[in-house]
């Protein structure tokens, strides 16, 4: 059993929006650009399912109807004619739940929310589930990187410590350790995070806590910025950061440590060969958005290190005025055949 494609037009194309009730800068402008261009924009904020959103599955003789309910106002899986998958939070299951069962609970309550996201008959997809979460193998997608020209750094993803040792001593001490998936869901409040930080000769005689927990060691690049790149369909809107404000004081931008210099984004602009590159990296990875990690080194070379499939990129529109969000809206809205 199929749901058929709607027959949809701007003006009335339905695109739901999933994210988190926290997620209000970025959300807010594709949003608001979606309306411009005639638009409804449906919200639905992950956190208050299965509490606050009545979500619904129904096979039978005539197909497949899936409907959301959210505080009265209700829409058909088939009036949906695009997804931005903006985030994808476990559900909030509140208080009352015996532990016994919360753990079951919220695997049902994903398998829920995933299998009615998935079935959804949308014709655009920002980005399509299946390819987003390929695209998170980071090994992928620096092998992807490197397949369409860009350079990466040299890496080894292992719990053996005679390969991080062996790597060290080949790139006379210039390595990085990371992990290989974000260690927390968000930057602020208390939750634990791992920043990438340089590997010294001392914590080589420290690696047996690999045992519990393979690492990335990735081969240190010198800097002079580091690039974010929010990279929509096709085109790139890069910002900058002033690394040699801050690379004595920490290897990773986002650490604590390093808001006490008072950098900021600055405008930047990428040669045509590396914008294109960065273009066939996502399509390779099946990817419409990426926020794409680059290093320039002071020698002018743009170095990759990853991209994220739902990465930040309002701090750039807010900071640069970069239209980010409209891309966004546009990208949505486009016909199918030209995409």
């Amino acid at each position: 059993m199929r749901e058929r494609h709607p027959d949809v037009t701007t003006a009335s194309a339905s695109v739901l929006l999933v994210s988190h009730s926290q997620d209000d800068f970025g959300i807010g402008r594709v949003a608001e650009a979606l309306r411009r261009r005639g638009a409804r924009p449906v919200r639905l904020d992950v956190d208050r399912f299965p509490r606050d959103i009545k979500l619904s599955t129904a096979l039978g003789p005539g197909g497949v109807r899936r409907r959301l309910e959210d505080a009265g106002a209700e829409i058909g899986g088939d009036e949906i004619s695009a997804v931005w998958l903006r985030r994808l939070w476990a559900p909030n299951l509140g208080e009352g739940i015996p532990e016994e069962y919360r753990g079951a609970c919220v695997r049902e309550s994903m398998a829920a929310l995933t299998g009615w996201l998935r079935g959804l008959p949308a014709r655009r997809w920002i980005n399509e589930p299946a390819a987003e979460e390929r695209a998170q193998d980071k090994l992928r997608q620096l092998a992807a990187a490197a397949s369409v020209g860009l350079r990466v750094p040299e890496t080894v993803v292992t719990n053996d410590p005679a390969e991080v040792r062996g790597l060290f001593a080949r790139l006379g001490g210039n390595v990085v350790a990371k992990m290989l998936t974000p260690f927390s869901t968000s930057l602020a409040g208390g939750a634990p995070f791992v920043f990438t930080h340089a590997v010294a000769e001392a914590d080589l005689d420290a690696l047996s806590g690999l045992r519990q927990s393979p690492m990335v060691f990735q081969e240190r690049i010198p800097k002079a910025r580091e690039l974010r790149v929010a990279c929509v369909d096709g085109r790139c809107f890069p910002g900058a950061l002033d690394a040699t404000r801050y690379e004595s004081i920490a290897v990773d931008w986002r650490h604590p440590d390093v808001s006490e210099v008072g950098i900021g984004w600055e405008p930047d602009a990428l040669p045509r060969d590396v914008e294109a590159r960065l273009g066939a990296l996502l399509r390779a990875l099946g990817l419409v958005f990426g926020a794409v990690d680059l290093i320039r080194t002071p020698d002018g070379e743009h170095v990759f290190l990853e991209v994220n499939p739902a990465g930040e990129w309002g701090m750039l529109e807010r900071d640069l005025g970069l239209p980010i969000a409209d891309a966004l809206a546009e990208a949505l809205l486009a016909p199918t055949e030209n995409r």
